[in-house]
């Protein structure tokens, strides 16, 4: 019992003294300089603006290639990279800026799409590795592909 009572005394007065010590005092305030330079400093995520997210080709004959554009501008304050761009089948084919896009500046994103093989309604996602807060955007061809007519 005379254990206890000595294990007890002592958790107590390790947390009586250790409860001395205040936390703000601790702080280094060169520390805090470096921090609020350094959030200063970075630059907010830029931020892709398309024409349009969408790309209607309407009717078409199977068989036909498609071509498009979808134009990018970039409306934030520091440069939009797309790192890489890829379509929801092999029928599609993206063709993305490799250089940066300075803020305020536009690029051109093409497309193909190859209709062989394909009939009935269409719509196919490409999606965009980007630099934005999103990280990705994804733009939609879409149309309808009027089956062959077999002789």
């Amino acid at each position: 019992m005379k254990n206890i009572i000595y294990i007890c005394l002592a958790f107590l007065l390790i947390t009586a003294s250790s409860c001395g010590d205040n936390a703000s005092n601790k702080i280094k305030t060169a520390n805090l300089e470096k921090a609020k330079e350094r959030d200063s400093n970075m630059k907010a995520p830029p931020i892709a603006d398309f024409n349009s997210r969408e790309f209607d080709f309407g009717e078409i004959k199977e068989g036909e290639i498609i071509e498009g554009v979808f134009k990018i501008t970039n409306t934030g304050k520091s440069d939009l990279l797309i790192t890489d761009a890829k379509a929801t089948c092999g029928c599609t084919v993206p063709s993305w800026p490799r250089e940066a896009i300075k803020p305020g500046e536009s690029a051109d994103l093409k497309f193909t799409f190859n209709s062989r093989n394909r009939s009935g309604k269409q719509s196919k996602s490409i999606t965009l590795k980007t630099n934005t807060a999103k990280g990705n955007e994804i733009l939609r061809v879409k149309g309808t592909v009027l089956k062959k007519e077999t002789a």
